[in-house]
């Protein structure tokens, strides 16, 4: 027996003897236990979540403001002001808007969509952004948000100053003081899709009826798009999804519903983006959108204008629908080239700088596009697991963002340096923020000494819970589908991870067209199945058939010809032992 040569994660069984129940609810019943859901009550409303039942009032969502919000509303659409949806230039605000600017025009509202320019103006509801409104839409007094606006004082007070009302629909954090805005619809428990989507409820079937009428939810599209409330589920769902915000509550039932919607969409845009990415399935996975769908749709703005992707979800026309999805797809593969580029050129300065690794790593360089700095970002936390900041320097200004681990809030961190910024807002785990060129080393040396003070080494060991130990006799397809009743996976509720020990490898490949992944034909005992460990080919170097290993995966489903059997999905091996 040798020592263990390899592991990528610490384990963290949650359950320490072997599951071997033949009762698949008792496994259910396990699962639900490591994810704090233990009483009847508990179970009911995670295994049957009622969409009836997300109401404002359930997500925190304050009545009076809500109030405030539809008699403003209301009064705009039957004096026809003109309406003006400000919303963002990711999935999630472009989801919300476009179930925003649905839903009042269904109404008869004057109402236009508005997605700011990632560069020119910058996120969210700012000056420029309510200079370039007023400039298009002149006549313009009432602003909604989606999405954004929840610390935007400055913008809030300049369009209070134009004589415009600014109404804010968002989920991001606020400061201890929130803008002077008309009315605020906001809560941390939803995505910003998912706000706008129960304020589109709100206003379509409101209880008592707005101004003595109830108004429906018909729309000139039904015939094509199966009616505006049939399609807002959908649009939430991959707003929820792409947004990473926690697949519980009110979250989980938005998208346990709304899944089967976004596979079944009657919208051309969504279809003809199907096409594009070569989706062909009958059910969709919270993977497919937050990984074929939302990063075409999010491309666009990403380097370009947003407003295409807003064109694609809403167009009615089958050509349209057509040019704006090739549009995107050519779009995205653009983007994946300068994201490439600038992840290269940030690890690589990473690993050359001349100190050892900080505990928070700030990358800052002029080539490096706004639009992809998030997913650098995000690239380096995976590769060196630390929070990472990534700075695209401008002349005057410069653009960053943030990335975090798991317990480090990345918007408190930062906000106790907000002397510094010119903005900041976001999330515990992501973030972003403006500051000035010429003080970006200042605030380099400020993040740096405190990340030095409030990060160890312990911070920075991956940790993997694993539900509980499970011997292959027990991996059915039966146990499968049991498994499948905490689906969707996600933020908040991930797929449960299973260990297996002393594990034989019968055969293995290495696969991929840079031979980065592993194929595996994995024994214990008498049971057998085929394995995947996607982004582990560097291990066949040490591998030789009959190696034993302990083995941490996912359990799947895989159809190949017509067939389809269990696979497992690796999470992790350790080996103990070479033949």
């Amino acid at each position: 027996m040798s020592a263990i040569v390899y592991q990528m994660k610490k384990w963290n069984i949650q359950n320490p003897s072997p599951f071997t129940s033949e009762n698949t609810e008792d496994l259910v019943a396990l699962l639900l236990v490591n994810r704090g859901i233990t009483t009847a009550k508990e179970k009911e409303a995670f295994l049957h979540p009622k969409l009836e039942e997300v109401t404002p009032k359930q997500v925190g969502i304050d009545n009076k403001q809500l109030k405030k919000t539809l008699a403003r509303i209301t009064k705009a659409i039957e004096k026809k002001e003109q309406i003006v949806v400000f919303g963002d230039y990711d999935v999630d605000g472009i989801t919300g808007t476009a179930i925003l600017w649905e839903t009042l025009h269904s109404m008869g509202a004057n109402v236009t969509p508005y997605i700011p320019h990632r560069i020119d103006e910058g996120y969210g509801l700012s000056i420029p952004g309510i200079t370039n409104v007023t400039s298009q839409f002149v006549e313009t007094s009432l602003i909604i948000t989606v999405d954004n606006g929840i610390v935007a004082h400055d913008a809030v007070t300049f369009a209070n100053q134009q004589g415009i009302d600014v109404i804010i629909t968002d989920h991001h954090t606020s400061d201890e003081k929130v803008p002077e805005a008309y009315s605020i619809v906001h809560t941390t428990n939803l995505c910003g899709a998912g706000v706008a989507y129960l304020l589109s409820k709100e206003l379509t079937h409101p209880n008592p009826p707005l101004s003595g009428r109830e108004h429906t939810s018909s729309s000139p599209d039904k015939g094509r798009l199966g009616g505006v409330s049939d399609t807002h589920l959908e649009l939430a769902t991959l707003g929820t999804v792409a947004d990473l915000v926690p697949l519980t509550g009110a979250n989980r039932a938005i998208v346990k519903y709304g899944l089967e919607k976004v596979c079944k969409s009657k919208r051309p845009g969504l279809q003809e983006l199907y096409k594009q990415a070569g989706i062909v399935k009958d059910a969709f996975e919270v993977y497919e959108i937050g990984y074929v769908i939302a990063p075409r749709l999010n491309a666009a703005g990403r380097i370009e204008s947003a407003m295409d992707s807003l064109r694609l979800l809403c167009t009615t026309n089958r050509e349209r629908a057509q040019m704006l999805a090739e549009q995107l797809e050519l779009t995205n593969k653009d983007r994946q080239q300068l994201m490439k580029q600038a992840t290269q050129h940030a690890i690589l300065g990473v690993q050359t700088q001349a100190s050892k690794i900080k505990n928070i790593l700030f990358v800052a360089h002029e080539s490096y596009l706004p639009g992809v700095i998030g997913l650098v970002a995000g690239k380096l936390v995976e590769e060196f697991y630390r929070p990472a900041i990534v700075i695209a320097l401008g002349e005057k200004q410069s653009k960053a963002s943030v990335r975090s681990i798991k317990g480090f809030n990345i918007i408190e961190f930062l906000r106790s340096h907000s002397s510094h910024f010119i903005n900041v807002g976001g999330h515990p785990m992501a973030a972003g923020f403006t500051v000035e060129t010429a003080k970006v080393t200042v605030l380099q040396e400020a993040l740096e000494t405190s990340a030095e003070q409030l990060l160890n080494e312990s911070d920075f060991v991956r940790n993997l819970p694993i539900d509980t130990e499970l011997p292959f006799p027990m991996i059915t397809k039966q146990l499968y589908k049991a498994i499948k009743q905490l689906a969707p996976f996600g933020m908040g509720n991930p797929e449960p991870v299973f260990a297996t020990k002393d594990v034989t490898i019968a055969n293995f490949r290495i696969i991929g067209k840079e031979g980065n992944h592993l194929r595996l034909n994995l024994q214990q005992g008498k049971k057998e199945f085929e394995a995947i460990a996607f982004g582990m080919g560097e291990l066949a170097k040490d591998m030789k058939i009959g190696d034993h290993i302990d083995l941490a995966y996912t359990i799947d489903e895989n159809t190949w010809n017509g067939n389809t059997k269990l696979q497992l999905k690796v999470r992790d091996l350790i080996q103990v032992s070479n033949l």
